[in-house]
Formats: structure tokens, C-alpha cells, sequence
């Protein structure tokens, strides 16, 4: 080995070294405030996501689609959104809840996004996602119960007030 690449070894091993202690010397002066009332930095914000939805890509390849536009799948899915998922991610017709305001990230509002894809959708509704009041609802629910959210989930664009209403009773 020749002694350009021996120092530029010992320089790499030194930056990382001082990054190593930087980030620890960071973490274990809590200054970072971690509370849901004080937003992330733009900077942690756009790593978080892009984290997210890495990690969320690379598992939903391995999700088989279920048949999602079935209206009974579609009517059992609106009992279990009425009964588990509306308080955070809203309705038609249903534009605030008590709790919503002080979840940070916020949900989103599903009747508001776009049509999440069926593989996305099923993996968040099965596996929750860290550190963002979203749980793992396939710790409580079986795969033919997510896939029936599922297929509600992906009709809440298009949907009106009455058509939640009548679904969710």
C-alpha cells in the first residue's frame, strides 16, 4: 500500500471517527426538541420522508394484490375505517376530530390524496409507520380485514358525505 493511500485511509477513518462522536455528542445533548408541537427541520424532515418512503417501496414489492373493487370488501373496510382510522385521517364530510391537531407529522386526509397504490396502502395499514401515531394494524387485524380497507381507503377521493355516511353506520 503507498502512502497517498494509507493518508487517505487514516483521513477517511479520522472523518468518520469525528462524525461518529459528532452525531453522539448531538443526541446526548438533547437539544434536538423531539416534541409533536415543534416541527422538524426542513433538513430532518426530507430525510424522515425520503427514509419512509424508501423503506416502504422496497417492502411493497413483495405484496400480492387482492381484488380491491368488490363492494362488499369495500362496505366492510367503511366499518373498520368508522370505527379505527377516521379520528386521525378524517372522511367526507368529516373535516376535523379532536385528536388531529396535536399529531405531528399529521395524517394525511385520505379523502383529500391522491389513490394511494393497493400494495403501499395494505403495507402502512399492515406494518404502521415509526414514530408517526400510525399503528400496525395487522397486529389486531387479519390480512382479508387490511384488504378490505384497502379497498374502502381507495374509493375516499371520489366519495361524497352521504356515500361515507351511509357505508360507516
Amino acid at each position: 500500500m503507498g502512502n497517498e493511500t494509507r493518508t487517505g485511509l487514516v483521513v477517511a477513518v479520522v472523518l468518520i471517527a469525528l462524525a461518529i462522536s459528532g452525531g453522539a455528542v448531538f443526541i446526548g445533548s438533547g437539544v434536538y426538541n423531539i416534541g409533536a408541537d415543534d416541527h422538524h427541520t426542513k433538513f430532518v424532515l426530507a430525510v424522515i420522508e425520503k427514509l419512509r418512503d424508501r423503506s416502504i417501496e422496497v417492502r411493497t414489492r413483495r405484496v400480492e394484490v387482492h381484488t380491491v373493487s368488490d363492494p362488499a370488501r369495500i362496505a366492510a373496510g367503511a366499518q373498520h375505517y368508522a370505527a379505527l382510522c377516521v379520528t386521525c385521517h378524517l372522511a367526507p364530510g368529516v373535516t376535523k376530530s379532536d385528536l388531529r391537531p396535536g399529531l405531528y407529522p399529521h395524517p394525511p386526509n385520505l379523502a383529500q390524496e391522491e389513490i394511494l397504490a393497493e400494495q403501499r396502502a395494505f403495507w402502512i395499514i399492515k406494518h404502521g409507520i415509526k414514530m408517526s401515531a400510525m399503528p400496525a394494524w395487522g397486529k389486531t387485524l387479519d390480512d382479508a380485514a387490511i384488504w378490505d380497507l384497502v379497498a374502502f381507503v381507495r374509493q375516499l377521493p371520489e366519495m361524497t358525505p352521504e356515500t361515507y355516511a351511509q357505508l360507516s353506520r
